[in-house]
């Protein structure tokens, strides 16, 4: 079984400490919801992760199948089996959903296997539309421009079929229902359930209790100025859904004080 281990993670933009301390093991079969207020550095923990530039590790290690994560550049980390769905999904007119993900997947598989010629169209087609359906996903959405013209929602499904499609081992969602209705947001949590099991592990990264009415989370993380001040079960996000942040913050200063 394959974790996502994050220790001391300390991380900088522009010179500025955004990350100081991260301490987190996220293995397959698992599900961690990360909340926080904005500016206290989800989304940094995910871009880092997934190795943007612009970020810079500046302390601690993270590891993943025996690999230092922080070596291997961001598609490197994404053929070992790392997804990230972005918040913003970027769009790529000219390029179908289908020829994209058939693209990716068969980067992966080259990884794995050097000789390794690619799935054959009619084997990967025929994967697709199961994943499509698994996912009640209409078949002419493959034949779309990745994300171009896309609405909110759209974007968010295009996103959950990679994850479908690519199977990785451990997934992080920045802030998936971000911008999503509520029907818009019950499809994508049912695609999410419909991929859990003991083969993915995910990162859900999220402000708000609602999308976690529809995915539970086994453990729940609080993120204060950097690091995670605070660990529980589902319980923790209907808590906080209820009191807000301010006695997470409190608690955290008065500990902080103490030391």
């Amino acid at each position: 079984m394959s974790q996502l281990v994050i220790r001391n993670l300390h991380v900088s933009i522009d010179n500025k400490p955004i990350l100081k301390g991260v301490n987190l093991i996220i293995a397959q079969g698992e599900v961690h919801a990360i909340m926080g207020p904005n500016g206290t550095g989800k989304s940094t923990l995910a871009y880092t992760l997934m190795g943007h530039p612009s970020y810079q590790v500046t302390a601690g290690e993270v590891l993943f199948k025996d690999r230092n994560l922080l070596e291997l550049k961001g598609d490197e980390r994404s053929r070992l089996g790392l997804f990230l769905a972005f918040q913003y999904p970027v769009a790529i007119p000219g390029v179908t959903l289908a020829n994209f993900l058939r693209t990716a997947l068969n980067a992966r598989r080259k990884a794995e296997n050097s000789q390794d010629k690619g799935v054959p169209i009619p084997e990967f087609r025929k994967m697709l539309r199961q994943k499509m359906e698994l996912l009640k996903m209409d078949a002419t959405f493959a034949g779309r421009y990745l994300n171009d013209g896309f609405s909110g929602g759209e974007k968010k499904r295009a996103e959950i079929l990679q994850l479908a499609t690519l199977q990785p081992e451990i997934a992080i969602l920045d802030e998936t229902d971000s911008g999503l209705d509520i029907d818009a947001l019950r499809i994508v949590a049912e695609g999410v359930n419909a991929l859990r099991g003991p083969e993915l592990g995910a990162m859900i990264i999220t402000h708000y209790q609602r999308i976690l009415n529809y995915i539970k989370p086994d453990v729940v993380h609080v993120m204060l100025d950097g690091r995670i001040v605070e660990t529980g079960g589902a319980d923790l996000a209907l808590h906080l859904e209820e009191h807000g942040y301010d006695w997470v913050r409190e608690k955290y200063e008065n500990e902080a004080v103490s030391a």
